[in-house]
């Protein structure tokens, strides 16, 4: 497998812990959270800070995804308590987050180049293995999926999953929707924190301007890995989620190979998969609605021939 692969399946693990949260509140909750962009900056900026200061990685990380959760809830609560449109408190959440984040790094970007984090830790309990970085995130990815596919079936994510589906039934039974929502989107931005802390100790740095245009690479997966997995049941869409992060990358390096494309494209890139993502599905599905009419009128050609034959003998 060339660099540039393994590379790519291992960001791709890595940004499926930050789609897995767009899937929350995109899919579950059904609430367009623009804080992503935000929040996945928030966690490598708090990461990169704590492990600068000599923190241990691993509490660095956790601290990060404690970070996300409650700008996650700031948004919630912005929504449910202040009555902000849910596009725009996300929006607001997003903006505030950006000074917030300069604020927590004192400058655009930190190093972390010579530091100890996560990706040199594994490294060197498995002897610098090839495969190392991309078993363990793949194996964490995993955990989060199945993790949230059982926090989904509990009684709190069931009430997540109504209030997503019908908020008027769900509060006809007493239930507190505002409690629901704020707590999907903590829940949300803690997962996309633990994806910001993770690749800014993957790529050896924290940038202010790394969460920009989190929220579509989020989107990204989630329609293309519905689009090839399916989504019928929640463990298929989760499924579907991370496959559709590990894709997503896949797609994105092997059109960096083309001579005409450049780094600076990855944006008008992602844009153009999303756009085909989501046209591709109805085309083909207009395809097979045709292929499907044609066939019942030939069907029906056929019937009306056979009758009046049969007639035709009868007279």
């Amino acid at each position: 497998m060339g660099t540039a692969m393994l590379g790519s399946l291992e960001s791709g693990f890595i940004f499926a812990l930050m789609a897995l949260g767009v899937y929350l509140t995109f899919r579950i909750l059904d609430f367009p959270d623009l804080t992503v962009d935000g929040s996945f900056t928030t966690g490598g900026s708090v990461a990169a800070v704590l492990i600068v200061s000599g923190y241990p990685p691993l509490i660095a990380t956790a601290l990060a995804v404690v970070a996300g959760f409650f700008f996650g809830a700031i948004t919630g609560v912005l929504h449910t308590k202040g009555k902000i449109n849910a596009l725009l408190s996300g929006i607001l959440s997003m903006i505030a987050l950006y000074s917030i984040n300069l604020r927590i790094m004192g400058k655009a970007n930190i190093g972390l180049l010579g530091q100890e984090t996560l990706i040199s830790q594994i490294s060197a309990w498995t002897g610098s293995m090839k495969y190392s970085i991309l078993i363990v995130v793949a194996i964490l990815a995993i955990i989060v999926k199945v993790a949230l596919d059982w926090f989904l079936r509990t009684e709190i994510g069931m009430a997540l999953r109504a209030t997503g589906d019908n908020p008027r039934m769900i509060r006809s039974f007493s239930a507190n929707t505002d409690n629901t929502i704020i707590i999907g989107l903590a829940l949300s931005n803690g997962l996309v924190a633990l994806s910001g802390a993770l690749m800014a100790q993957y790529q050896g740095f924290s940038d202010v301007s790394m969460g920009i245009g989190m929220i579509i690479i989020g989107l990204a997966s989630v329609i293309i890995g519905e689009a090839i997995f399916g989504s019928r049941s929640i463990w298929r869409a989760t499924f579907a989620v991370v496959g559709g992060a590990v894709i997503y990358r896949l797609v994105v390096a092997a059109a960096l190979r083309f001579k005409f494309v450049e780094a600076s494209d990855m944006k008008l890139i992602t844009a153009l998969i999303v756009i085909a993502a989501l046209i591709a599905p109805k085309m083909i599905n207009n395809m097979k609605e045709k292929k499907r009419k044609a066939a019942r009128r030939k069907q029906m050609i056929k019937a009306n021939a056979s009758l009046g034959g049969e007639k035709n003998a009868e007279a």
